[in-house]
């Protein structure tokens, strides 16, 4: 049984060297090395478990860095960012991850966490363990130089930073910058010393750049090569925007009239953009941003469903009777009756709409409506109308949700 297995809290650096390079290994990537440990090893206010073999040897690791989740409404709720999570080949398949799962889970919600958040490997894993995607992004690909619509914002002006004054600037900006948007996610010291400082290759190129409008700095972007693309004939080399952050449409053509305007290149990668950004809407040839795919920007397992429930904001409807089940952890499921004004106790009042709470987590952001999760089976309507009203309560009526942090 899960339960069985010996998971225990690690805090000996040597143990969480070792957890990082289990989890590396998993991942298929060597070991880390003595200047890259020193320098992005771990940070005081992370949490590491390891679940260990009958003879001591560490068989599995998760590990978790606190962290600030923006809801609809603005409201900033405390949560877990959950990373690391692998088990050693031949450890497979005899419960570990599910233990490791529990106990973390278990651990964040008594630490007062309300939900914790991952980005995942592989999108099998985690729903069974209560997590459903809960924000989108698209892949996109510009050609170097488009053409800009007349009427497209002009954007402000943007000057570049230096790794040393990027690490001071670029926090406090993200910050404020996530905070406007469903999804967002504040991140510690030791998230930006990696993204910031190359680990130990010292000639990976990082550029960086703040986007200035009327109303002072609004918006950045890093930027670096990407791996494995082949210069195109008679071009440049292919940029990978790796963090941009806009403020909005004035931030967002700024930036990336900046990337795409960059000499000796010949064209500029990004993953997961926000689904609003509607970058094709600024040019000329819309086809010049080539959407080369979708996918899951962050996954989402709300811990305190009542907490989550009353810290978001809500759209005008006629309130509706949600049913939410935990199959993982039973006492947590319930029953609320939600409002405008939030959530309040359902009584005896039978469920309108029920859902597990991968399900809920699905749209409690906003990126799906209810009754898209109706219609396809994730969610069950009792009331025909129900999902109707919900689609109204759960409507943001602002910018779509992203979180936009790889970790």
């Amino acid at each position: 049984m899960a339960e069985d297995h010996d998971v225990r809290t690690l805090t000996d650096p040597a143990d969480r060297r070792a957890a990082t390079d289990l989890f590396r290994a998993s991942v298929h990537a060597g070991p880390i090395g003595d200047a890259v440990w020193e320098r992005h090893g771990h940070a005081a206010d992370e949490h590491w478990l390891g679940a260990r073999t009958d003879d001591g040897e560490l068989a599995g690791t998760a590990f978790s860095f606190p962290t600030r989740l923006t809801l609809p409404g603005g409201t900033r709720v405390p949560a877990a960012a959950v990373s690391a999570v692998g088990v050693r080949a031949d450890r497979t398949r005899a419960g570990r991850l599910s233990a490791l799962m529990r106990a973390q889970l278990t651990a964040a919600a008594d630490r007062g966490d309300v939900a914790a958040v991952l980005r995942a490997s592989e999108t099998g894993i985690y729903e069974r363990f209560g997590y459903g995607i809960a924000a989108r992004g698209e892949h996109v690909r510009v050609g170097a130089h488009p053409r800009w619509r007349p009427e497209a914002p002009a954007g402000g002006t943007v000057r570049m930073l230096g790794p040393d004054e990027a690490v001071t600037v670029l926090p406090p900006l993200q910050e404020r910058l996530a905070g406007a948007r469903p999804g967002g996610m504040t991140r510690n010291e030791r998230w930006w010393t990696r993204a910031v400082h190359p680990g130990g290759q010292e000639d990976e190129y990082r550029g960086f750049a703040v986007h200035r409008g009327p109303d002072g700095d609004d918006g950045f972007v890093q930027w670096g090569l990407r791996r494995g693309e082949p210069r195109t004939p008679g071009g440049g080399d292919v940029l990978e925007a790796q963090q941009l952050w806009a403020a909005g449409p004035d931030a967002v053509a700024g930036l990336w009239r900046f990337l795409t305007g960059i000499d000796l290149t010949s064209a500029v990668m990004s993953w997961f953009r926000p689904l609003d950004e509607h970058l094709d809407l600024m040019l000329v040839d819309p086809r010049e941003v080539r959407v080369e795919g979708r996918g899951d920007d962050v996954w989402l397992r709300l811990l305190d469903v009542r907490g989550a429930l009353a810290a978001r904001s809500w759209g005008p409807a006629d309130p509706v009777v949600l049913r939410v089940r935990d199959p993982l952890f039973d006492d947590r499921s319930g029953t609320w009756r939600i409002g405008p004004d939030g959530p309040a106790p359902a009584g005896a009042a039978a469920p309108e709409l029920e859902c597990d709470v991968a399900g809920l987590g699905t749209a409690f952001l906003g990126d799906r409506l209810p009754s898209v999760l109706v219609a396809t089976g994730r969610w069950t309507e009792h009331v025909p109308g129900a999902a109707a009203r919900a689609d109204l309560l759960f409507g943001t009526g602002g910018p779509a949700p992203w979180c936009g942090t790889f970790f």
